[in-house]
């Protein structure tokens, strides 16, 4: 066996698994080469099962990266989103993976502790037993039941079960964005619930609110604020982010905003706003641009 060709036929689970861990793009490229220079060092005919193994080397290197990351968060200016990551039409159909890539699970997942949050993605998302899983994070089974079932708990108090039918989610994306793209208050109330709430991820470096927005009518008027302040010829697109349809918007064709709505009973309960440049990274420039 070739130990490269091996850890290509396993990249991608890795990165899966390391960026529901972490919900960091920039993290996960790191904490995947990092496996890979690991796995470099081994003979493939000595392990058993590559998979436990790559999973194992990178479950615990990302923990400890989110260790790290969640002390600098403390410095973070507004409120925080996930990075958002380019995803794959079948994976959008896959309901459950969708589900934990959204960036709505992931703003919950930043709740538990490192230990929790990759326990509850082994076991959700991959379906890992608890035997599995206890070889990956280093603890018993016992502990590993009881970390995945406090895990859940908390997941389960803390999230909002939002519409997940692809054809709703779609149109009424498109109904956003043109209510938005022509400044029509009437037809964006149309497609926002009353308590819908706005939150904008900006980092200090993009202009954006520092505090989430809640109401019908605040939320609608900071969204045609924004529009109104687009730049100037911009690209706009619906794309597939995050296991599900999101708006982008393109200056010169580099990514500068990208907008989530989640939705329930389908009117938009609550809206994710990403325009901190450094979060990007996971969704490319348009062709023309490269």
């Amino acid at each position: 066996m070739i130990p490269a060709d091996v850890f290509d036929e396993h990249r991608g689970r890795l990165k899966a698994v390391a960026y529901r861990v972490l919900g960091r793009v920039g993290d996960v490229e790191d904490v995947v080469q990092d496996a890979w220079l690991r796995w470099s060092t081994v003979d493939p005919a000595t392990v058993d099962d590559p998979e436990a193994y790559l999973v194992r080397v990178t479950t615990r290197l990302a923990i400890d990266r989110l260790r790290s990351a969640q002390a600098r968060r403390e410095q973070y200016v507004g409120p925080w989103l996930p990075e958002p990551m380019l995803t794959s039409p079948d994976v959008a159909e896959r309901v459950a993976l969708a589900d934990s890539v959204s960036t709505a699970m992931l703003l919950v997942l930043e709740s538990l502790s490192p230990l929790e949050r990759a326990v509850f993605v082994l076991r959700e998302a991959f379906g890992y037993s608890h035997a599995e899983i206890a070889s990956f994070v280093g603890r018993s089974e016992v502990s590993v039941r009881q970390t995945a079932a406090r895990a859940r708990a908390h997941v389960e108090e803390h999230r909002v079960r939002y519409d997940t039918d692809l054809a709703t989610r779609t149109e009424v994306t498109q109904r956003f964005l043109a209510a938005c793209a022509g400044g029509d208050l009437r037809r964006l109330v149309e497609v926002l619930a009353p308590g819908v709430e706005l939150v904008s991820d900006g980092g200090g470096l993009a202009p954006a609110p520092r505090k989430v927005i809640a109401g019908l009518e605040l939320v609608a008027g900071a969204l045609l604020t924004f529009a109104g302040r687009l730049p100037e010829a911009p690209s706009i697109a619906v794309e597939e982010l995050n296991g599900g349809p999101a708006i982008v918007v393109y200056s010169a064709g580099t990514p500068a905003v990208a907008v989530f709505l989640h939705l329930v009973d389908g009117l938009v309960h609550s809206i994710h706003l990403v325009s901190n440049p450094e979060k990007l990274s996971g969704i490319p420039p348009l062709p023309s641009a490269t």
